[in-house]
C-alpha cells in the first residue's frame, strides 16, 4: 500500500476541520487513486464524524451500476472525462448521504486510456451549492500521479468547503 504523504495528511486534517465547523460530511468515489483519498481521510483521528465512506470504482461498469454515471456518457467519452468525475461525485454524495462528494478519474499509466495521455486527471465535486470538475495535467510515475491526485483532490474540496456558507 502506498504511504500517505505529509501533504495529504495536512490536507485531510484541514478538510476534516472545515467540515466539522459546518456540521458537514464527505463521501468519495475513487478510480485511479484506488482508495488513497479514503486512506488519507481515515488516517486522521475523529474522521468518522465527517467522512461517510467511499467507493473504489476502478472498473467502468461499476461507475455506471453503483454510482449512476450515465451509460451514454461512458460509451461516448470513456471513463476519463470531466462529466464522469462530476457524476461520480454526485453518485458518492447520494449513495452515502453526504453533504459533499469528491471524485477522481484519470490515467495513472503506464498506457494512455480513452484517448487521454498518462497524467490526465479529473477531480469532481458535488456540494449543496452545485458541482464542478477540474483537470490536473500531471507528470511523473504512476505512484507520483496517484499521490499528487490525492493531495490535490483534498485541497480542492477544502477550498470549496471553505467558500461555502455554514449550514
Amino acid at each position: 500500500m502506498a504511504e500517505i504523504s505529509d501533504a495529504a495528511r495536512a490536507a485531510a486534517t484541514l478538510l476534516h476541520r472545515l467540515l466539522r465547523e459546518r456540521s458537514a460530511t464527505v463521501a468519495t468515489a475513487e478510480s485511479l487513486t484506488g482508495g488513497l483519498i479514503g486512506a488519507a481521510l481515515t488516517d486522521i483521528p475523529g474522521a468518522s464524524v465527517t467522512y461517510r465512506g467511499g467507493v473504489v470504482c476502478y472498473a467502468t461498469d461499476v461507475k455506471e451500476s453503483l454510482l449512476g454515471v450515465h451509460h451514454d456518457l461512458l460509451h461516448r467519452h470513456g471513463a476519463v472525462h470531466p462529466d464522469v468525475a462530476i457524476q461520480l461525485a454526485l453518485g458518492a454524495r447520494e449513495l452515502l448521504a453526504a453533504t459533499y462528494g469528491l471524485a477522481v478519474t484519470g490515467v495513472a499509466g503506464p498506457d494512455p486510456q480513452d484517448g487521454w495521455p498518462v497524467g490526465t486527471v479529473f477531480l469532481g465535486f458535488a456540494s449543496p451549492e452545485g458541482t464542478g470538475a477540474t483537470e490536473l495535467p500531471l507528470g511523473g510515475s504512476r505512484a507520483q500521479i496517484r499521490r499528487v491526485t490525492t493531495e490535490q483532490a483534498l485541497r480542492l474540496l477544502s477550498a470549496r468547503v471553505a467558500r461555502s456558507t455554514s449550514e
